[in-house]
């Protein structure tokens, strides 16, 4: 695995080729910024030869006015060139064949475990699953969080070890080296203070510069709509999804999206050990129904595009091959995966107050709530807890009675209860005539390059 050039090669600029405040003023007034001027820009922002008030500037410019599918593939491609870009080219099949990397990347939401047993099950197949991933900032811990309640996994590994595992295993769930789009994390943390995380532009080559820079040959997106979403509308997160299948696309990279649901959360669990749990159900050929269908439809998407159209993920998950991968990946990086989970020194019941059907679960309450128990954190500083989060016992459709468990809250800070509980007061709707309800298609829609 290695870079195409160093940083350094990669960054080096004329200091006096453009004026910024000339490029701000470009992009204000809807004006379209050519390859030169987004390379030079990115270039002198990483180099500290452009402020930040002046990124802020051209961040809100952009957030405002936009830019076109081209201006967006060079910025990514400028985001991309500020570090190292991966090379897993010497994977090879034992007759010297090329192995084709498969990689997923979610926009995040509640009970989103999907990257823990969506890994193994493609890499049962032989296809490599390059997955850099991060932690949560937010609702519950990112994926690199769930996997720490393991004892004795560790995120961090060399280039040299996630490539070995990945010729040896076939999966691997680690932490993203600094030098992939330096220029990322610095207009990352931009963003988050001047009112631009919005801009669809910067959120799509946010995204795709670090999974371009990862080098996997086929990457499935799958960008989530609803209230445990950051895309709150159906038009938003169909915008987002064409425009990161563009930049993959114009970037050789064969990108497929599906748009899934978020008015509910994914499972029966939010937090990090009890995802974990969850997602080992799964693996052993049980589960929730949610879970276990959003996970063959990734993995069918992401052996599609390796070339594998006829695999069968649903079989590998019965048969037991995607748990034995399982297994090994976490072997793999020091952890045991037959050891005991976390668990919380605290935990209370939420009942139900009447009796009926369910029909609205919001699932951005139940983010909220486990966030409060430690399951999250406010800041990337903070630490998360392990057991912390919610156990759900019903989902959208389920009959309840008064008194029967809605939620199990779950924290080693038994003064988070009060607050948790009162996130949740109201994210339960109860019909009490019990009357059917209609629960909606978890896959929304599906975009490929065809349709652009």
């Amino acid at each position: 695995m290695s870079a195409e050039q160093t940083p350094a090669e990669k960054n080096s600029f004329d200091p006096q080729a453009f004026d910024v405040v000339d490029l701000i003023r470009t992009k204000r007034d809807g004006g379209r910024l050519s390859q030169s001027e987004i390379d030079w820009v990115i270039a002198a922002y990483t180099a500290g030869r452009v402020a930040d008030e002046q990124m802020s500037a051209m961040a809100m410019a952009i957030l405002l006015r936009g830019m076109r599918r081209d201006e967006i593939s060079h910025w990514t491609r400028a985001m991309i060139a500020s570090g190292e870009r991966m090379d897993f080219s010497s994977l090879k099949t034992a007759e010297g064949a090329w192995r084709r990397t498969a990689d997923k990347h979610s926009t995040g939401g509640v009970g989103d475990k999907i990257t823990l047993p969506l890994a193994p099950l493609v890499a049962c197949f032989g296809v490599p699953v390059p997955q850099l991933s991060g932690r949560g900032l937010g609702h519950t811990g990112g994926t690199l969080d769930k996997l720490e309640s393991i004892p004795g996994w560790r995120a961090a590994l060399s280039n040299e070890e996630m490539l070995t595992q990945l010729d040896e295993v076939g999966a691997v769930i680690c932490a993203a080296g600094a030098g992939l789009a330096p220029a990322d994390k610095k207009l990352y943390a931009l963003r988050d203070v001047t009112g631009t995380v919005e801009a669809i532009p910067l959120i799509a080559s946010s995204i795709m510069s670090k999974k371009i820079a990862e080098g996997t040959d086929a990457l499935v997106l799958d960008v989530k709509v609803g209230s445990g979403a950051f895309m709150k509308s159906r038009d938003d997160a169909e915008e987002l999804a064409r425009t990161m299948v563009a930049l993959g696309t114009d970037a050789g990279v064969a990108t497929t999206a599906l748009i899934t649901a978020m008015e509910a959360p994914l499972g029966l669990t939010a937090g990090n050990a009890i995802e974990v749990q969850e997602s080992v159900e799964v693996l052993a050929g049980g589960g929730p129904a949610d879970v276990v269908e959003l996970t063959v439809a990734l993995a069918q998407e992401m052996l599609t595009a390796a070339g594998m159209p006829d695999a069968d993920p649903a079989q590998a998950l019965q048969d037991g091959r995607a748990m034995d991968t399982w297994r090994r990946m976490i072997a793999a990086q020091g952890g045991d995966p037959e050891a005991t989970l976390p668990t919380a020194a605290h935990q209370h019941t939420v009942t139900a107050g009447v009796s009926g059907t369910v029909t609205r679960l919001d699932a951005m309450a139940v983010g909220i709530a486990a966030w409060r128990l430690g399951a999250g954190r406010a800041r990337k500083e903070d630490a998360v807890q392990a057991g912390a989060g919610v156990r759900m016992h019903v989902k959208p459709g389920d009959d309840v009675t008064a008194g029967q468990p809605l939620f199990t809250l779950l924290t080693d800070e038994e003064s988070r209860m009060a607050r948790a509980e009162e996130a949740l007061d109201g994210a339960v709707d109860v019909d009490a005539d019990g009357g059917p309800v209609e629960v909606g298609d978890l896959v929304l829609d599906r975009i490929s390059a065809e349709d652009l």
